[in-house]
């Protein structure tokens, strides 16, 4: 299994502090870059609004060609003919490359009209693989019938995941996209932290502000990731990433320093027993820690889509 560096914490010192308490320098990714090449992880994981615009530009000042570019076409409100086209070249600009690897539809707006631009765009040779993110089962499978109809395979589909949310599992979106060869790649596997045992000098965010009322709750669950972990050796994030991995989904974690692109490496290495597997999804039932659930951008849908269907 392999695992993808997210970017979503690139950006600069005033958004890194707001989404992780703390910020890095240029010198610092560009270790963590070069960390992750060194261990074959190439794919790295952006979009044109994270980092507040900034993470595309990062990749392209200090990421080498030998990297594959995972981005994403955030459409907005209404669909006009030929923005999916103009989202891709500013990311390509951005990121200095000729081609997208893989490129989503970050939301499940205009389907139809967004996946037959990214169509052309394949032909083109401008994207070389198409995902859909953030949709549900039926979202899923309408767009791939509009991509079958292009005589071109769905690549993926990029949802948010976790131990504590696994909901996807439950509906049967996780199973008709392996019955269908659709890879599953999964963000947020670590909840922006919640699944990280805290340290007594945290830095503070805003999102661990948000999850701090949780933390208490979920100890029985530490303790358990931490028990599985020593076993192959790994920490209780580790687990958490391995859980996923375990399972057939692709974890894409947000790396900023060469030790978390080491962990990364590490963690999705790491085959957890079916058993294993199944006394951590207990333990995070039990806890009853309720998040903003696998499906957290629907709110987003529901609104933009008032005029589209």
């Amino acid at each position: 299994m392999y695992a993808v560096i997210g970017t979503n914490s690139w950006g600069g010192a005033i958004y890194e502090k707001l989404l992780r308490g703390s910020s890095v320098d240029k010198e610092t990714l560009k270790a963590a870059i070069d960390t992750a090449l060194k261990n074959k992880m190439f794919i790295f994981d952006t979009a044109a609004n994270y980092g507040f615009g900034k993470s595309q530009k990062i990749i392209g000042e200090l990421c080498s060609k030998e990297i594959e570019l995972s981005a994403k076409s955030t459409s907005p409100k209404k669909y006009k003919r030929g923005q999916v086209r103009a989202e891709l070249e500013k990311t390509l600009l951005d990121t200095r490359r000729s081609y997208a690897e893989v490129y989503w539809l970050h939301l499940p707006l205009y389907i139809e009209e967004n996946l037959t631009e990214m169509a052309e765009l394949y032909r083109e040779g401008k994207i070389h693989n198409i995902g859909i993110s953030n949709v549900n089962i039926d979202e899923a499978k309408r767009a791939n019938t509009v991509l079958h109809n292009a005589n071109i395979p769905l690549f993926g589909v990029q949802n948010h995941y976790s131990l504590l949310a696994r909901e996807w599992e439950q509906n049967g979106l996780f199973s008709w996209c392996r019955e269908n060869n659709v890879e599953f790649w999964a963000w947020a596997v670590l909840e922006e932290g919640l699944l990280v045992p805290p340290k007594k000098q945290d830095n503070s965010s805003a999102l661990k502000t948000l999850y701090n009322g949780k933390r208490k709750k979920l100890a029985p669950l530490y303790d358990k990731l931490e028990h599985i972990g020593k076993i192959y050796n790994i920490t209780a994030q580790q687990t958490a990433i391995a859980f996923c991995s375990s399972k057939g989904i692709v974890p894409v974690c947000g790396c900023r320093k060469p030790y978390q692109v080491e962990q990364l490496f590490e963690a999705a290495k790491v085959y957890l027993s079916e058993t294993e597997i199944k006394e951590l999804e207990i333990a995070a039932d039990n806890t009853g820690v309720k998040i903003m659930g696998a499906d957290m951008f629907r709110f987003m849908v529901m609104k933009l889509s008032e005029d589209v269907y």
